[in-house]
C-alpha cells in the first residue's frame, strides 16, 4: 500500500459509496424505481472497489471503476427524473 494515498482512498469510499450514491439508492426505493436502485447499487460497488484500487496503486483500474461509477450514477439519475 502507498501511504500517501490512504486518506484519499478512504475519502472516495466514504463520499461516493455511502453519501452520494446512498442518496440515489434511497430515492430509487422511495419513488419505486427498481432500475434506478440497481444502477445506484452498481455505482456504489464500483466506487467502493475504486477506493481499493487506489489503495493498491492500480491507476488504470481506478480510472475504469470511477468512470463506471459515474456512468451508473448518471443512469440512475436519468431513470429517476423520467
Amino acid at each position: 500500500m502507498n501511504e500517501k494515498y490512504d486518506a484519499y482512498a478512504a475519502a472516495i469510499i466514504v463520499t461516493f459509496g455511502a453519501i452520494i450514491i446512498g442518496g440515489l439508492m434511497a430515492a430509487g426505493i422511495a419513488f419505486d424505481k427498481r432500475d434506478a436502485f440497481l444502477f445506484a447499487l452498481g455505482a456504489a460497488t464500483a466506487a467502493w472497489l475504486a477506493g481499493y484500487a487506489m489503495f493498491f496503486d492500480r491507476a488504470r483500474t481506478f480510472v475504469t471503476l470511477t468512470g463506471l461509477s459515474i456512468a451508473s450514477s448518471v443512469a440512475a439519475f436519468i431513470i429517476l427524473i423520467k
